[in-house]
């Protein structure tokens, strides 16, 4: 399963710029609909597109590794 770091991004990107990051924030920068940002950090296993993942490799300046993760699942 890929498990996408979306909520650790914002936080760290919050953290570096000493203000709060809002999905509506990241949503307006990159184009990607709120709800398909909330998918992605609240629903376990969520199938996001290359498109979703490259605009948020731009907005936070990171490479995919930091933006998703494989976990092994247990069957």
């Amino acid at each position: 399963m890929i498990r996408f770091k979306f909520k650790e991004l914002m936080a760290e990107k919050s953290f570096q710029e000493g203000r709060r990051i809002t999905i509506e924030e990241v949503s307006k920068s990159t184009g990607i609909h709120r709800t398909t940002l909330s998918k992605l950090s609240n629903i376990k296993g969520y199938n996001a597109s290359t498109d979703i993942i490259d605009k948020l490799c731009v907005f936070f300046d990171v490479q995919v590794s930091d933006v998703a993760v494989y976990i092994k699942s247990i069957d």
